[in-house]
């Protein structure tokens, strides 16, 4: 029988459970793909502590590529053999083998492998609505993006570039800023050492940034928001920190009529259009070499629960995978 990481009551990383699995044909409108390849991303962490709850016991984790080995009697676009990537759920990626419904299913260019496919779904289609759809980068823009060096940072920091935008970025050190700044990160701010905002009101001659992409909450939020130049747009898609505590919506009039959204991948792409033509753009940027997606991290699957470590520690970069 195949293996999947499963767990039963949320955590710490010592929860996940290398279990066998059934699993069986796949229904009318599923697929069943075998693994080549998944993605480890931080809501892994967020649904394994429970911060985002799962019906337990659960599977888990949201990303992965792989080929479909068989699919349901009214699943039209797809066949046995093809050459799969997904990202968005519904959970269940660290696996050796599962059942999807199709229509979360994109084909994955031949040009690109298995290891990308996994390493760039959800980060990359996350970087895509974030700067093309929440706010919309325009050539001149100056943005801030925080954990430049992390999976969404890097591709943030290369894509951004390519559109002409002066991107500043926060790294918890000086390696992670080297490594941001040689993936179009203008200005790395360690954040251990230096305050972000101040900088950034600096290196903007005071007027402050276009957008801010936030994917830490609750230690950043304030901060980021006083980074904004008026009427400014602060993307909250994360909360590495934490969540934000309640506060008074009138301090946006006060700091520049601002304004603020808390974006889902999910909700970008649950449209099936979308999502086809989000992963098209993705897969875009990187076959034309504008965008390059770093697998820094490779763990075997049956060792997610240290790879969930690192990631919960720092001590990755770029994008991380597992290997079935």
């Amino acid at each position: 029988m195949p293996h999947a990481i499963r767990f039963h009551q949320p955590g710490g990383p010592d929860v996940l459970k290398w279990e066998e699995v059934a699993v069986g044909d796949p229904g009318p409108l599923e697929a069943r793909v075998r693994h080549h390849a998944v993605g480890l991303n931080f809501i892994d962490i967020y649904h394994r502590t429970g911060a985002y709850p799962l019906p337990l016991p659960s599977g888990i984790g949201l990303e992965g590529a792989g080929v479909v080995e068989a699919v349901g009697a009214e699943v039209k676009d797809l066949k046995a053999g093809d050459r799969v990537a997904y990202a968005g759920g519904p959970v269940g990626a660290y696996a050796e083998v599962r059942l999807i419904p199709a229509d979360r299913l994109v084909k994955l260019p031949e040009a690109l492998s298995f290891e990308q496919g996994a390493a760039m779904m959800l980060q990359g289609m996350t970087a895509q609505y974030l700067l093309r759809r929440t706010y919309r980068v325009q050539p001149g823009d100056t943005i801030l993006i925080h954990a430049a060096a992390g999976g969404v940072g890097l591709i943030v920091c290369q894509w951004a570039k390519a559109l002409g935008a002066k991107v500043i970025g926060t790294v918890g050190s000086d390696e992670k800023a080297a490594l941001a700044k040689a993936h179009g990160c203008d200005h790395p701010i360690v954040y251990t050492r230096e305050k972000f905002a101040e900088r950034v009101r600096e290196l903007t001659v005071g007027e402050g940034v276009a957008a801010v992409y936030d994917s830490i909450g609750k230690d950043t939020f304030m901060d980021s928001l006083s980074c904004l130049r008026p009427m400014g747009m602060m993307a909250l898609f994360g909360a590495a920190s934490g969540p934000v505590p309640p506060f008074d919506l009138g301090l946006l009039a006060k700091m520049g009529a601002l304004f603020i959204t808390r974006p889902t991948l999910f909700v970008y792409t649950a449209k099936r259009s979308d999502l086809v033509q989000t992963a098209d753009e993705l897969f875009g940027m990187v076959t034309s070499g504008k965008v390059k997606i770093e697998v820094n991290q490779r763990y075997a699957l049956k060792d997610a629960a240290k790879a969930q470590a690192d990631l919960e520690a720092r001590k990755t970069t770029g994008s991380t995978i597992l290997l079935p």
